[in-house]
C-alpha cells in the first residue's frame, strides 16, 4: 500500500471516527454552507452559469465538428487498412 493511501485512510478514519474529527467536520461543513450562502458567491455562480449558457452553442458546434472529423478519420483509416493484404 502506498503511503498516500495509508495517509488518506488514516485521515478519513480520524475525521469520521473521532469526536474531535466529527466536530471539525461539522465546523468545516458549517463554514462551507456559510460561504455558499454568501451573496457574492451566489452572484459569481449565477454569472458563471450565464456565461456557460451563452457559450454552450459555440461549444456544441465545435464538439460536433470534432466528432465529425474523428469519424471521418476513423472510417478513412479502416478503409485504408482493408485494402492492404
Amino acid at each position: 500500500m502506498s503511503k498516500l493511501v495509508i495517509l488518506a485512510v488514516g485521515a478519513a478514519g480520524y475525521v469520521l471516527g473521532t469526536k474531535a474529527g466529527r466536530e471539525r467536520y461539522d465546523q468545516i461543513a458549517a463554514n462551507a454552507q456559510r460561504l455558499w450562502s454568501d451573496p457574492r458567491v451566489q452572484q459569481a455562480a449565477n454569472d458563471a452559469k450565464y456565461e456557460a449558457q451563452e457559450k454552450a452553442p459555440e461549444v456544441r458546434a465545435k464538439l460536433d465538428e470534432t466528432v465529425s472529423s474523428v469519424r471521418q478519420k476513423v472510417s478513412g483509416s479502416s478503409n485504408d487498412s482493408s485494402t492492404q493484404p
